[in-house]
C-alpha cells in the first residue's frame, strides 16, 4: 500500500507541472557519497517536494554527479523519467547503504523502476555508470544522509 502511496502522489505533482515550471525548479544540498573507489557529488532529495523534483529539466550532469533520494525508512519504493531528459541508472539501497538492485531508465517515460525489496534509498546517476565503474548490488554507497 505504501508503495502504491508514493507512486501516486509522484505521479500527480509530475503530471501538475505547468509551462516554465523549470525556472522555478529548487536547488538541492549536496554531499560527497563513497562507491568504492569513486566519489560522487550528491544532491539530496529528502522532502517530498524534492523528490517529485527530482532530476526533472536537467538536459545534463557530470560524470561523478548524481541525486540521492532519501525516504526516511525502508518502503516499496519505484521511480519513473517524467520530464526527465537524460538517460539514468538508479541504485537502490537498504538503510545501511548496501545496494540492492541496480535499474537502466530511459529519459521521458512512464515506465516504473522498482526496488526489488525496502529500499531506504535510491541513488540517480548518468545512464551505465554503475556498470562502467563496476558498483553492483552487494556493494555498499557510504556517506549517505541519515
Amino acid at each position: 500500500m505504501r508503495r502504491f502511496l508514493v507512486l501516486l502522489s509522484t505521479f500527480a505533482a509530475a503530471t501538475t507541472a505547468l509551462p516554465g515550471q523549470a525556472q522555478q525548479l529548487q536547488q538541492f544540498p549536496t554531499i560527497t557519497l563513497n562507491a568504492g573507489l569513486y566519489l560522487i557529488k550528491a544532491e539530496v532529495a529528502s522532502t517530498e517536494a524534492q523528490r517529485e523534483q527530482g532530476l526533472m529539466f536537467r538536459n545534463r550532469m557530470g560524470a561523478n554527479e548524481g541525486m540521492v533520494f532519501a525516504f526516511g525508512a525502508p518502503a516499496g519504493v519505484c521511480m519513473w523519467m517524467k520530464n526527465t531528459l537524460i538517460p539514468l541508472s538508479v541504485a537502490f539501497m537498504d538503510e545501511t547503504g548496501k545496494i540492492i538492485n541496480i535499474e537502466e531508465m530511459k529519459e521521458q517515460t512512464l515506465d516504473s523502476h522498482c526496488a526489488i525489496k525496502p529500499a531506504a534509498y535510491a541513488l540517480e546517476m548518468n545512464k551505465g555508470w554503475f556498470k562502467q565503474k563496476n558498483v553492483k548490488p552487494g556493494m555498499t554507497i557510504e556517506g549517505l544522509p541519515r
